[in-house]
């Protein structure tokens, strides 16, 4: 089980911006190249839980193997990254967390719980990664593999989720989630990050259109799901 937690949380507004501004300036421009190279839009980074700094910043690179999904090859760059000294490394449960593009497939859910990362955050849920972006593998493999029944997922008709995304592991929240949590009486602040993360989103249509015109042209990819 993770080691507890013990880090005050930064405040809503200061964690939304940064995780917002670290897509946009920091994975959407790897992201972009690896779209024009085969590769799926998804990405991610994990920051310090004080600072909100990112250690470490990735995309999916499927042209080396099918495996490094966004937050594989995120996780990979942080244990093999070469911090001052190994025992200084952070602490993925106490010290850190983790931000995913896309809300994270049962290989990367599974990878980020064996890693020991506490707190994850996304911006796409796999409805939308489904809907948006015409990748619906996430929600198969839940249902075909681990035989999840039930609905669309969280928020979707009050069906329930593919998985329990507060476990013994992990917690996990979209950033729609963490907005619409806003204390009450912060209406305008609300619809003010609504706003902002929907900007963010549309930053992506375009690398969406990059990738299925590469892979309607065949693009070199490892992997066989596209």
């Amino acid at each position: 089980m993770s080691a507890p937690v013990d880090t005050p949380p930064p405040s809503k507004t200061h964690l939304l911006s940064t995780l917002l501004s670290t897509i946009e300036e920091r994975i959407i421009p790897l992201t972009q190249q690896g779209v024009s190279s085969g590769s799926k839009l998804f990405g991610a980074a994990i920051l310090s839980r004080t600072t909100l700094h990112p250690y470490t910043t990735a995309t999916n690179n499927e042209r080396i193997s099918p495996l490094l999904h966004g937050e594989i090859n995120c996780i990979q760059q942080f244990f093999t990254a070469d911090f001052p000294d190994p025992t200084t490394r952070p602490d993925p449960a106490r010290d850190c967390i983790f931000l995913a593009t896309h809300e994270p497939c049962s290989l990367c859910l599974s990878g980020i719980a064996w890693s020991g990362f506490s707190e994850v955050y996304f911006l796409f849920s796999y409805e939308e990664s489904r809907d948006l972006f015409a990748i619906p593998h996430d929600i198969e493999i839940l249902r075909e593999v681990f035989t999840v029944r039930s609905g669309l997922g969280e928020g979707q008709g009050g069906r329930a989720p593919l998985y329990n995304r507060r476990n013994k592991f992990f917690h996990a929240r979209s950033l729609d989630d963490v907005a619409g949590a806003m204390e009450e009486g912060d209406d305008d602040e609300r619809r003010k990050w609504v706003v902002e993360i929907d900007r963010v989103k549309g930053l992506y249509g375009a690398l969406s259109d990059v990738y299925q015109q590469g892979k309607m042209a065949g693009a070199e990819s490892s992997s066989i799901w596209k």
